[in-house]
């Protein structure tokens, strides 16, 4: 019924930046937390960010000042622009929302992840 289908990741230099997005689509009658998480090589996933519907917002504390989520309640998107990008923020990226659907229950969809790759 809801399909999150993210894109932007790839392999990017120690200090380089880059932007996720995560279109969330369906059968959507509200949309509430918006989030990305990260799960690397042997560790369980992590909450990198997140943002709810009125914009405010929640960042690990290893990201804050290096990244920003921002979302477009239009086109119901999430953002995650990431920046001064060092190798061990090189994981799986994965989009999460938290989605209320016309005549069902309010459930939490996943993306399917993007590589996000940083090295020399």
């Amino acid at each position: 019924q809801v399909q999150l289908v993210e894109s932007g990741g790839g392999l990017v230099q120690p200090g380089g930046s880059l932007r996720l997005s995560c279109a969330t689509s369906g059968r959507i009658f509200n949309l509430y937390v918006m989030g990305w998480y990260r799960q690397a090589p042997g560790k369980e996933r992590e909450l990198v960010a997140d943002i709810t519907n009125g914009g405010s917002t929640n960042y690990a504390d290893s990201v804050k000042g290096r990244f920003t989520i921002s979302r477009d309640n239009a086109k119901n998107t999430v953002y995650l622009q990431m920046s001064r990008l060092q190798p061990e923020d090189t994981a799986v990226y994965y989009c999460n929302a938290d989605v209320q659907v016309y005549g069902g229950a309010r459930v939490t969809y996943w993306g399917q992840g993007t590589q996000v790759t940083v090295s020399s």
